[in-house]
């Protein structure tokens, strides 16, 4: 019993002596870290030439380093930017986002909604399947007949006639995103909501909204990006200068300035400035809504 006694002790305090064995994932990746380092490089570098030759003159890019800092930084090019009417296409390209993003966000939460808690309805189920067949279909396949849609309802060379094809595409994919958020949220909230007494616009509206806001957030951010950035439909259903929006512009501005470099670029600066500013101020609901359905 004594022999056993002293042994132990002396086998314990070589088990605390002995280092603690490192596990595969606690290693170092130094692939993983310099892949990182050299896609933020890929990424960081064209940003940081755009701007830097934004304030550069015409005379100064081509005579200077095209990575160097300008030595003389001017606004002359975002002056010229603006005075060539960058402020009405940037009113029509704001105009066509909200209208088109504010009604497809509001109808693609209540019909995601109405899915989820119908989901007996074999009506709601057949309307689930439409929404997500719309997911198939390329925008590039339907622009003839939206054209000839919009020759018939006479809404050519208007911004109504970008704004109805914008909420019908951007409906599909915000249904799928919103009901899956809405199927997270616990039966047991719904119905103790129906048991105080709460209709189905208000436990919408009171419970559903608030719980699934990193999701709204989301789509939003992503519809907003998607139209703000589109130029196809306002090549088709557009042709005069004063109902053009801001990619459409830049195209013309590129035309216009094709020497001009810096301006050209000063206007890519000032396009990206509100999507910029649209991603600081829901940042945080929109990792949010793309990081919830990790942790499960």
């Amino acid at each position: 019993m004594a022999t056993t006694l002293t042994k132990e002790p002396s086998r314990t305090a070589a088990q605390h002596a002995r280092p603690p064995r490192r596990r595969l994932g606690d290693r170092p990746n130094w692939l993983g870290g310099a892949i990182s380092w050299i896609w933020l490089l890929v990424v960081i570098v064209p940003i940081y030439w755009i701007v830097i030759t934004s304030f550069k003159s015409q005379s100064n890019y081509y005579a200077e380093n095209p990575f160097a800092p300008p030595a003389e930084p001017t606004l002359a090019n975002y002056e010229l930017v603006i005075e060539s009417g960058f402020i009405r296409y940037f009113v029509n390209s704001l105009v066509v986002a909200i209208g088109a993003v504010a009604p497809a966000v509001a109808v693609s939460f209540m019909a995601a909604y109405a899915i989820v808690r119908g989901g007996g309805s074999r009506f709601l189920r057949s309307t689930n399947s439409l929404f997500l067949m719309g997911l198939a279909i390329p925008l590039q396949a339907t622009v003839i007949p939206i054209y000839l849609i919009i020759i018939r309802l006479h809404l050519y060379d208007t911004l109504l006639a970008l704004i109805l094809p914008s909420i019908a595409f951007a409906i599909p994919l915000s249904v799928l995103v919103l009901s899956n958020f809405i199927r997270d949220v616990p039966k047991e909230l719904f119905e103790s909501m129906r048991l105080d007494g709460a209709s189905e616009w208000g436990t919408l509206w009171h419970l559903a909204l608030p719980l699934t806001r990193p999701a709204v957030v989301t789509v939003t951010i992503y519809n907003a990006l998607a139209i703000w950035n589109g130029f196809l439909l306002p090549l088709i259903l557009t042709q005069s200068p004063e109902q053009r929006t801001l990619p459409l512009a830049l195209a013309s501005f590129q035309g216009q300035y094709s020497i001009n470099v810096p301006a050209v670029l000063a206007a890519v600066v000032l396009t990206t400035l509100p999507i910029l500013v649209l991603y600081v101020l829901g940042r945080r609901q929109l990792l949010a809504g793309l990081t919830a359905g990790f942790s499960k």
